[in-house]
């Protein structure tokens, strides 16, 4: 129904029509926003349990299971084929008694047929094989019993493996060994995370999800079985890693944890300046690019070695092989007097001032960073970042990041891989449920260390208006969203930028950097090496801070709300500037936050006025006194640009906009 008709069927008098229709226009928008969805009293209501406190920290009777692995592997670099295998000694310290166990079988991704490949869109193939190399070749499986082992039943379902045990596994501290001999090829390439690439000198070999790993049974789901698709990646148990890589003489490894016997695989000078690296805060070059390939470099000239490295008390263990690896190293301070080793191995292809002859510095300059600024020390004896196929994909100790990446862009990945230390090497959430647990956590810390890193040579500010596409965007999805049911493009919004921007936006606006920071460690000295959920690391945050944030979560997190706030009008007490200005701002979309009004007066005079986001409790629409002397010239809201307005077109109020 048009006005005319309107005014014409109920005779309304012109005065009076007018005056109606100048209500209706001004509500239009406030109409849009409902305090009670915001701060929804139901919200986040759950009691605590004895396994998961309500202040969000783990209950009296928390528990998590436990695997150890000791792993033998042979790699035949001629058909890149890896074969050996596992003994898994697996702890199951839940209260229920097992009656079949879950391992992770990633590898069967690169199967043909795949549910991995089958659910992967045609356009936007990141995560899916290019090739196939047949996963798995699982040989035998057997348990232990009196000591003893015994084949057992076993069903396998693409990326799972069901082991049905002819006893059940007791409850509050059961223990089972599990051996497994296996073999795979290596993928050329493996969706982003392993693969191997051929150089001058030889392949580069960068190997994970290479043994078959125990699913994780906790207090929440029971067993997690979800499949390995490609962009969900990991929820693993801890333990202790004791492996051993046979491989041709030629090669130089590395791997998550210490080398045990560097008298076998390395010579008397590499171990001396390994020695040297241990302390030095200068880069020391162990192997140097134009010996690579030189005979004398290695101990041996014929035959093959045996790799032999430890690894405590992490979730998951990693290597790299090549014959093409220069390798250099440093000493990393850790706080509390405490060092580990920064290294290096790279192809002389990308060796360089401006390239991986700065990856050691990278290194030890980010875990130095995140060590002090998190106050949880680097846990590992050495961190090895490796240049290879992989652009960037973070484990326990060691990371691949791209051969060909430089500079600043070398600094960027090396930062981020060696932050997902904390999170979720340290902080073990579940990636494959909750990606944005790990990477928008890490995104959001990494801006950090760049700001410090070398005296700001990488620094630069923040962008907090780069998710405003996403989140505009007609295909835009929640932060709590799975990794694998995200639509194509949408994970890296998704998982590292709307997290990562929300999370500055707590930081630095809606709380204050000391009040957050000491919540957000006290998040990882909680959680640090157990299963955090969501609900945990909110629940955290709202206790250690004070502040009851659930609106913020919500919003934020679980649903898909836009921010449009706007300067209404403005009014003088008593028709006199120099009583008083009445400023009346308007919250018109669901998204609420925290205001900063910027107000100019005509005298030249200006000011700040910040408001808390408790105005917003009570309706869409908030007038507050402002002490002027003069006439207001204008008054912007969220003058920094710190929020995520979707119209910044009504953030500023000029005379006449009445």
């Amino acid at each position: 129904m048009n006005s005319s008709a309107f005014k014409a069927r109920y005779d309304i008098p012109g005065l009076i029509f007018c005056l109606f229709i100048f209500f209706i226009t001004q509500n239009a928008f406030a109409q849009h926003y409902n305090p009670h969805k915001t701060f929804d009293p139901t919200f986040l209501n759950n009691p605590g349990t004895a396994y998961r406190s309500g202040d969000g920290s783990p209950g009296p009777q928390y528990w998590q299971n436990r695997a150890n692995y000791d792993i033998d592997v042979s790699l035949d670099n001629a058909k890149h084929r890896i074969s050996g295998n596992v003994i898994i000694s697996y702890t199951n310290n839940s209260p229920d008694k097992l009656h079949n166990l879950w391992l992770q079988l990633e590898q069967n991704l690169y199967k043909e047929g795949s549910r991995g490949v089958a659910t992967t869109p045609a356009r936007g193939r990141s995560y899916a094989p290019r090739k196939y190399y047949g996963g798995y070749d699982i040989k035998s499986v057997e348990i232990s019993r009196n000591n003893e082992f015994h084949k057992v039943d076993y069903v396998i379902s693409d990326t799972r493996m069901q082991i049905r045990l002819p006893v059940a596994l007791q409850s509050n501290g059961g223990q089972i060994s599990i051996r497994i001999k296996y073999a795979f090829t290596v993928p050329k390439y493996g969706v982003d995370i392993m693969g191997r690439m051929k150089t001058e000198h030889g392949w580069i070999y960068d190997i994970a999800q290479w043994y078959p790993r125990m699913a994780v049974y906790d207090d929440i789901r029971g067993w997690n079985t979800l499949p390995f698709l490609g962009a969900g990646e990991f929820y693993l148990e801890y333990g202790d890693f004791d492996v051993t890589i046979d491989v041709p003489w030629n090669f130089i490894v590395v791997a998550s944890g210490k080398l045990q016997n560097p008298q076998v695989v390395l010579t008397k000078g590499q171990i001396n300046r390994l020695e040297q690296a241990r302390h030095s805060d200068q880069t020391v070059s162990i192997l140097k690019p134009d010996e690579v390939g030189d005979e004398s470099s290695r101990p041996n000239h014929k035959g093959r070695l045996k790799w032999h490295y430890v690894l405590h008390h992490a979730r998951d263990a990693s290597w790299a092989a090549s014959s093409a690896f220069a390798w250099d190293a440093a000493r990393i301070n850790l706080p509390g007097g405490k060092n580990a080793l920064a290294m290096s191995v790279y192809p002389p292809e990308s060796a360089g001032k401006n390239a991986w002859g700065r990856a050691t510095q990278f290194v030890k300059s980010s875990l130095e960073y995140y060590s002090h600024k998190w106050d949880f020390t680097y846990p590992y004896p050495v961190a090895v970042n490796v240049a290879g196929p992989v652009g960037g994909m973070e484990y326990p100790g060691l990371v691949f990041c791209g051969w060909k990446s430089k500079g600043s862009g070398l600094w960027g990945v090396t930062t981020h891989e060696f932050g997902h230390t904390w999170f979720p090497m340290i902080v073990g959430s579940n990636e494959r449920r909750y990606a944005w647990m790990d990477e928008g956590f890490n995104t959001f810390s990494n801006f950090y260390a760049t700001q410090q890193f070398d005296n700001g040579e990488f620094a630069h500010a923040f962008n907090y208006q780069s998710i405003l596409p996403y989140m505009t965007s007609e295909d835009t999805q929640p932060i709590m969203t799975y990794a694998d049911y995200l639509k194509a493009g949408n994970l890296g919004d998704a998982a590292y930028t709307k997290p990562s921007v929300g999370l500055h936006i707590l930081r630095e606006d809606i709380l204050d950097p000391n009040t957050f920071d000491y919540a957000f460690q006290q998040y990882i000295k909680r959680w640090a090496y157990k299963h955090p959920r969501p609900e945990d690391f909110f629940r955290t945050m709202n206790n250690v801070t004070g502040e009851d944030l659930n609106w913020f979560w919500k919003e934020w997190f679980y649903k898909t709300w836009t921010l449009d706030q706007t300067v209404k009008n403005v009014h003088y007490v008593d028709q006199d500037p120099a009583e008083g200005a009445l400023i009346t701002i308007q919250n018109n979309n669901q998204m609420v936050m925290p205001v900063t009004i910027k107000v100019w007066e005509a005298n030249g005079h200006s000011g700040t006025q910040k408001l808390p986001v408790e105005i917003w409790q009570r309706g869409g629409t908030w007038t507050f006194k402002y002490d002027s002397d003069s006439k207001i010239d204008s008054v912007t809201i969220d003058p920094n640009k710190h929020l995520p307005d979707v119209n910044r077109d009504n953030n500023t109020w000029k005379p006449g906009n009445n």
